[in-house]
């Protein structure tokens, strides 16, 4: 449990600009990271590329429903002609 609170605390301190992920173990350490930390870099990098993966999937829905509305004005204001 020690090792999820010193990761919430290096997390914690990681400098808040857009696209800053902390994903590996500072090389100036002596020791390696601890098993747990290496898991949860491992996961935080999943989620982070599931997170892309849903935002490309988002845009894509999102310019198809730009689409259909577009038709659907076309098609109403044929109708209304």
């Amino acid at each position: 449990m020690r090792s999820v609170r010193c990761w919430r605390h290096v997390v914690s301190r990681c400098p808040a600009k857009p696209g800053y992920a902390f994903t590996r173990w500072p090389t100036s350490s002596p020791t390696p990271p601890p098993a747990d930390v290496e898991t949860l870099t491992r996961q935080v990098t999943e989620l982070e590329q599931q997170i892309l993966d849903l935002r490309a999937e988002l845009a894509e829905r999102d310019e198809d429903l730009t689409a259909a509305r577009a038709a659907n004005r076309e098609l109403m204001a044929q109708v209304n002609r």
